[in-house]
């Protein structure tokens, strides 16, 4: 993994930008963008490359039959084939194994799991495509008839694998249309450097301490287990809002403009508030392609209710086939409807302090659910966080002592968590030398990253197993 990370930023992406821009001609810039994109598939996900092209090509083949049917019958026909199509792989190489391990647990049989790799991006690509094939339905879009635009629009290799998961719609007239310029590849190229750095600064160091301590969570403390916990509070958000960063600046160097995917959600106020700055692109989609179709909130109380729940628990389950996914996205949707049906007012009259105090210490709790998969571990790790026990917090520390000096990174980590660099950014460039500046911070976080990138352990991003 660390052979491929080395690989892409100093061979793959350094070729590629000098091939792109040595190309006049959009629609060959077009070609050469998907061939790099599939080869970026290929790379990390040969086996699976198939099951993306035919994904693409039965989405283009029911986008156009929307289009062309003139009967509402036979245009939410083909619709429901397509989400058939695009669920039922999703469904199957996703969620069958988890289905036959409770039907055999609950049911006492010994029904075959053939236990197939999850293919890199599957979540991501098949949410896209749904998209895609629902905005068409809804005419707010016309279908792509250019089989290799709407094969450039699912496989574009900075969010194919990890998100933001953008709409088609955001991204239409960039396909044909998009203006490239120096200012967009130099600001690109920062946002990339810096999501980089974000991961493997923060993130990897954070994924250090989380990791020991929960591998060996029954000699831990309760102060230890909430130091595991805060820690990966901090990794999951530096690891996927690092990667994002990391797409979002690499489509703004080839032209594109992707939408933001995080907007400090540790400073939220509420847990709704959470939600509008975590992971945006999702929480959006699920808003708008199902709570809304579910009639939202502009129902009777029960709806409204079974919406909510509805809505969180499919995005619970769309993070992983366990039942601690389940049980998180119920866990929001219980916060969520207390806040909407009986503390929304009281929250909105305390200091903004403590109620980001109040958000973050359900966040916290919230992560711990999402990281720990065994339900009977899971159970024990929250039970031992509020209960006292004879474990020495001093000399767990003591004999951790590699693993807890990471402790100096939560520093980094908590400021970077808010706004406070952008306000500092925003003032250094009011000065002359405030270019220099940047541009010697810039260089310094890339060179820091390689060096840690290269010196230690490399861990995967978290969400590509998604």
């Amino acid at each position: 993994m660390l052979f491929s990370s080395m690989i892409f930023i100093f061979v793959f992406l350094p070729v590629l930008c000098v091939a792109y821009y040595s190309v006049p001609s959009r629609s060959y810039r077009n070609i050469l963008l998907c061939a790099a994109s599939l080869l970026f598939y290929a790379w990390g996900e040969p086996r699976y490359i198939l099951l993306m092209m035919a994904s693409i090509a039965v989405n283009y083949l029911f986008g156009i039959q929307i289009e062309k049917n003139t009967s509402h019958s036979g245009r939410k026909l083909f619709l429901i084939l397509a989400v058939i199509c695009n669920l039922g792989a999703l469904g199957f190489f996703k969620y069958a194994g988890f289905f036959v391990r409770n039907i055999n647990y609950f049911c006492h049989t010994s029904v075959y799991d053939p236990g197939f790799p999850l293919p890199i991006g599957i979540s991501f690509y098949t949410f896209q495509a749904l998209s895609y094939i629902i905005d068409v339905y809804w005419k707010k879009t016309e279908a792509q008839k250019n089989f290799l635009n709407l094969t450039l629009y699912i496989t574009l290799f900075p969010q194919l694998i990890a998100g933001p998961i953008v709409r088609y719609i955001e991204i239409e007239n960039e396909i044909n249309n998009r203006h490239e310029s120096f200012n967009n590849f130099i600001n690109g190229l920062k946002q990339f450097i810096i999501g980089l750095a974000a991961k493997v600064i923060i993130a990897n160091n954070m994924a250090v301490i989380a990791d020991t301590i929960f591998k060996d969570y029954k000699n831990s403390s309760c102060m230890i287990l909430w130091i595991a916990a805060i820690a990966y509070t901090f990794q999951i958000y530096f690891d996927f809002a690092g990667y994002s960063r990391m797409a979002i600046g690499l489509g703004r160097m080839f032209g594109f403009h992707f939408p933001q995917n995080f907007n400090y959600p540790y400073i939220s106020g509420s847990i709704t508030d959470f939600w509008r700055r975590w992971h945006i692109t999702l929480s959006s989609w699920f808003r708008d392609y199902v709570y809304i179709p579910l009639e939202g909130s502009r129902c009777s109380r029960t709806k409204f209710i079974r919406n909510i729940i509805i809505t969180w628990m499919l995005t619970g389950f769309w993070h992983g086939a366990e039942w601690n996914f389940i049980l998180w996205g119920l866990y929001y949707a219980l916060l969520l409807l207390i806040e909407k049906l009986l503390t929304g007012k009281i929250i909105a009259k305390l200091p903004r302090l403590l109620t980001i105090v109040i958000s973050m210490f359900f966040v916290v709790i919230g992560w711990v659910l999402f990281r720990i998969t065994g339900i009977a571990d899971l159970g024990n790790i929250l039970y031992r966080m509020f209960t006292s026990s004879d474990i020495s917090t001093r000399q767990y520390i003591a004999e951790h002592a590699s693993v807890m000096s990471k402790s100096f990174f939560f520093i980094p980590a908590v400021i970077a968590s808010t706004p406070v660099l952008k306000t500092v950014y925003g003032k250094i460039h009011v000065y002359t030398a405030g270019f220099a500046v940047e541009l010697f911070c810039i260089i310094c976080l890339f060179v820091v990253s390689v060096c840690m990138l290269v010196a230690s352990t490399y861990n995967p991003f978290i969400y590509f197993r998604f």
